[in-house]
């Protein structure tokens, strides 16, 4: 892997010519990462410059490990130490300095999720927690956290780990070879194992890619096949000679296709499938070029000493770029970033970045230290992060009563509405911690799967008789069928089916009413198989009556409906001769209810809605013509608001623990509001 020569007696630098300092590349690495912070703080977007640093860390990682394995000295757990000790310590700076900042800016109702992705990002599991969150509905109202981005870091030092691995069996696979053949024996090799690394994970990205897409960006394994890429392109890049023209040619084109990426393609949307070519392919292009010495090349910007600084502090600025505009956005109240403003961002990182390049990474990268050291190192920096993390969820969480529930004098909740008096000021339930996860645990009863879907039909645990200690039997089982609001509405029923002695079966799966149709995306299959089973379930159990929602999209500027899909659920369920109580869905915002309430404590007012904009005086089913006569229906709108407003805070408990979703808390509190209502609904003496 020498340079070759190019007509004109000019040395051309292939891309396998990891041997040498490559400037370009430097440019390159800050072209991606401006693209980067540009079009996430003005933009609003992803610009794949991330899978520029894929495919150029697959490129020289791959050269690195081959040269060794070629001399004989590839360790893998040395490899292993010198990559953590380089990446670890500014990382452990950022996200140490980050926890401090995000403790004094974010609303407390954002800590936990913060704590666990600050947690993931330090032990370099980021892109699991991202991809175990966006497979559950639970997890979906997450907001954008202060750590979200150390997913691609995470995805890197995964692989950074794996590649050594792979290229200690390629050198065992090559051990037998003489040492006259053993270089290109192991260049084969490599490039084998790298093409089945790129065919395989480049096939089962575009699968999950089109399964699975929220799964699929942050899944490490359908990225594997950029950094194959890279290495395929330092094994036979210099295979490729282009003149002079075709090199400045690619390498403006590489450039500008880099800059276009994100405005054409939907990155967060479509990525990382065939889509996921483009940026790669581009930076191919960029490295193919190599240095053309025209005056007009790319190369001639891109080798330019603010290029190369801004390669050298790409990392940090990376780093340090989004926890500062999230930060920002917080603390301003405002989505939109202006110019000034951005610019002000991208300073601060740039300054931040430059201050860790000079007083964190360079320092170490001079210090003498054997593995041992390197090692204690970053142990040290990684158990710093989780240590102060631990300790910011802990001194938050001792601040809070865990035995506090609702229904005192203090905390009456939805009661407080048929009161004559407000209930004096009190700390407000749940506490800004606990109520992102209010939910009303169905999974901690009697569970079982569904029909091919792991666990989808929970029963209420039966009372024990104190003399026998048998299961005291139900003289009556209500199912409660449909998505997360039919499940949060199940704590209103739980103080009511106690006192009857009820039994409440759920059936409840995220963003899926019951209904004959998928109701919130057209196209979901897995929802419509789940309402079908449901529905057998339904029939098999032959319960004494069904709850589910009656109407959605009670939402501010939408108009609230009774879809035909859940008339027709009724009419098939009234052909089996089981009664339906359909409740009024309970109202949604384009905002995080306890976000505004935490940061807007002065006007809880102003964090709610005007009961007119998203419930109609008349509920929607009273105009339909076709509804089975084995429906009751159940009005909740005057549990969750007055006669002008629906605030977010009744009776010092909170009405909702995100944009849409009751608190259980709140929900069990509207048993006393709902009791009579239900009860008449039942027809059940």
């Amino acid at each position: 892997m020498t340079p070759r020569e190019q007509q004109g007696g000019r040395p051309l630098v292939g891309a396998a010519v990891a041997t040498g300092y490559r400037p370009e590349l430097q440019g390159l690495r800050a072209l991606a990462v401006l693209l980067v912070a540009v079009y996430h703080i003005w933009v609003g977007r992803v610009s794949g410059g991330v899978d520029v640093f894929f495919l150029v860390s697959g490129f020289l990682l791959t050269g690195q490990l081959l040269r060794a394995a070629e001399r004989g000295d590839l360790d893998a757990r040395r490899r292993w130490v010198r990559s953590l000790s380089r990446l670890v310590p500014a990382a452990a700076v950022v996200l140490v300095a980050t926890t401090v900042a995000a403790a004094l800016v974010l609303p407390e109702g954002r800590w936990g999720q913060t704590v666990r992705e600050i947690v993931a990002a330090a032990l370099f599991l980021e892109n699991w927690q991202l991809a175990a969150d966006s497979v559950d509905y639970a997890a979906r109202n997450n907001v954008e956290s202060v750590a979200q981005h150390f997913w691609s870091l995470s995805v890197q030092v995964q692989v950074f780990l794996l590649w050594p691995l792979l290229f200690a069996v390629v050198a065992l696979a090559c051990r037998s070879v003489v040492r006259e053949t053993r270089a290109a024996a192991l260049h084969r090799a490599a490039t084998m194992a790298l093409l089945g690394v790129f065919v395989t994970s480049l096939v089962y990205s575009v699968e999950l890619t089109i399964a699975n897409q929220p799964l699929a960006y942050f899944h490490t394994l359908t990225r594997l096949w950029e950094f194959a890429l890279g290495g395929l392109l330092a094994l036979h890049g210099d295979r490729i000679v282009l003149s002079a023209r075709r090199r400045v040619a690619a390498g403006w084109t590489g450039v500008v296709g880099l800059v276009a990426c994100g405005a054409v393609i939907p990155v967060a949307q479509a990525f990382p499938g065939i889509a996921a070519l483009w940026p790669t392919g581009c930076a191919a292009l960029v490295l193919l070029a190599g240095r053309t010495g025209a005056p007009l090349g790319a190369d001639r910007l891109l080798t330019s000493a603010p290029a190369r600084y801004l390669g050298d502090i790409s990392y940090g600025l990376y780093l340090w770029h989004w926890p500062l505009l999230v930060l920002y956005q917080q603390a301003t109240e405002e989505q939109t970033v202006g110019f000034g403003a951005g610019a002000l961002i991208i300073t601060a990182a740039a300054g931040l970045a430059a201050l860790t390049h000079e007083f964190v990474e360079k320092p170490l990268a001079r210090r003498r230290g054997g593995a041992r050291q390197q090692a204690r190192i970053t142990v040290g920096c990684t158990a710093a992060v989780v240590v102060v993390a631990l300790a910011w969820q802990f001194s938050a969480a001792m601040r809070h009563d865990p035995e506090a529930a609702v229904g005192d004098d203090e905390h009456p909740g939805a009661r407080a509405l048929l009161m004559d008096e407000e209930p004096a000021p009190a700390p407000l339930l749940p506490s800004a911690m606990a109520v992102t996860e209010d939910w009303v645990r169905i999974e901690r009863w009697d569970c079982s799967p569904m029909a091919g879907f792991p666990m989808d039909v929970c029963a209420q645990p039966l009372p024990v008789a104190e003399d026998t200690q048998e299961p005291v039997l139900p003289d009556r089982r209500i199912v409660v069928v449909g998505d997360s609001h039919a499940q949060q509405l199940t704590g209103a029923l739980l103080p009511i089916a106690q006192q009857h002695n009820w039994q409440i079966i759920v059936m409840a799966r995220g963003a899926c009413p019951f209904s004959t149709v998928s109701e919130v995306n057209p196209d979901e299959e897995d929802c419509l198989a789940w309402n079908a089973a449901a529905a057998d379930e339904i029939t098999a159990l032959q319960p004494d009556a069904v709850v589910t929602l009656a109407t959605r999209d009670a939402r501010v500027g939408h108009t609230e409906q009774t879809p035909a899909g859940f008339v027709e659920q009724w009419r098939k369920l009234d052909e089996q001769g089981i009664p339906v109580l359909a409740l009024r869905d309970n109202p949604r915002f384009d905002w995080s209810v306890p976000d505004c309430v935490q940061t807007r404590p002065e006007d809880l007012d102003g964090c709610g809605v005007e009961r007119a904009a998203v419930y109609a005086p008349t509920p929607p089913w009273v105009d339909l013509p076709d509804v089975p006569p084995n429906v009751s229906f159940v009005d909740i709108a005057d549990a969750v608001c007055d006669t002008e407003r629906c605030p977010p805070v009744i009776g010092n408990v909170l009405v909702y623990m995100d944009d849409n979703h009751l608190t259980a808390t709140y929900s069990t509190s509207m048993a006393d509001v709902l009791a009579s209502r239900i009860e008449e609904g039942l027809g059940w003496p």
